[in-house]
C-alpha cells in the first residue's frame, strides 16, 4: 500500500475509476430527546458519476485553499482517500474539518481507513488545529469506525454542516 499527498493536478475523474463507494446500511444512529438511539433505517449508499464529478471539484478546492488530500494506492489504483480543509471554525477557532474519508468497498477492513485518518490528524496538526471536526455518516459501521479511533460527539456543533447533513453525527477528535 502506498500513501501519498495528492496534488491538485492529480485529482481528476479517472483517479476514481475502479473506486467503489458502496455501502449497504441497515441501521443508523439518531439523537432523539437528547439520547442516541440505533434505528432500523435500511438503504444503499452508492455514488453516481455526477457525485464523483462533484467530489473532484471539492477535493481540488481543498488543495487550492491550503487543505490536504491523501490517497491510498494499491498497484497504482486509488483504494482510499481523506481530506482536511484549511478553514478554522469554533468558538476558539479550534476546529478544522475532516471533510472526507472513504475506502473502496473491496478494500475495507484492512486498516487503510485508520492509516488515512492518521495522515489527516497529522495534516490538521501541521495547519495548527486543536481538533478535527467530522460531520460523519450515521451508519452503525461508520460510527463504530470513528469511535474506535477515539472520536467523540463534538462539544460545539458547526451549524452549516449540521444543516447541510441533518442526519450526520457531529464528531470531534482532539489532536
Amino acid at each position: 500500500m502506498i500513501y501519498k499527498k495528492l496534488k491538485q493536478e492529480e485529482i481528476e475523474l479517472p483517479l476514481f475509476q475502479g473506486f467503489h463507494r458502496h455501502q449497504v446500511v441497515t441501521q443508523c444512529w439518531r439523537k432523539e430527546s437528547g439520547k442516541w438511539q440505533l434505528k432500523d433505517i435500511p438503504f444503499v449508499d452508492e455514488w453516481t458519476k455526477e457525485q464523483y464529478a462533484f467530489l473532484v471539484k471539492c477535493l481540488k478546492n481543498t488543495v487550492n485553499t491550503g487543505g490536504a488530500v491523501f490517497g491510498a494506492f494499491t498497484e497504482e489504483r486509488l483504494v482510499g482517500f481523506t481530506s482536511v480543509e484549511n478553514s478554522f471554525f469554533g468558538s476558539e477557532k479550534q476546529y478544522l474539518q475532516l471533510s472526507c474519508i472513504h475506502v473502496s468497498e473491496e478494500s475495507r477492513g484492512n486498516g487503510i481507513g485508520k492509516q488515512l485518518f492518521s495522515y489527516a490528524v497529522e495534516a490538521a496538526r501541521e495547519l495548527g488545529a486543536q481538533k478535527l471536526y467530522i460531520s460523519a455518516h450515521s451508519a452503525k459501521e461508520s460510527q463504530a469506525f470513528y469511535h474506535v479511533l477515539g472520536c467523540v460527539e463534538a462539544k460545539e456543533y458547526n451549524r452549516e454542516l449540521t444543516e447541510a447533513e441533518p442526519c450526520d453525527c457531529q464528531l470531534e477528535f482532539v489532536l
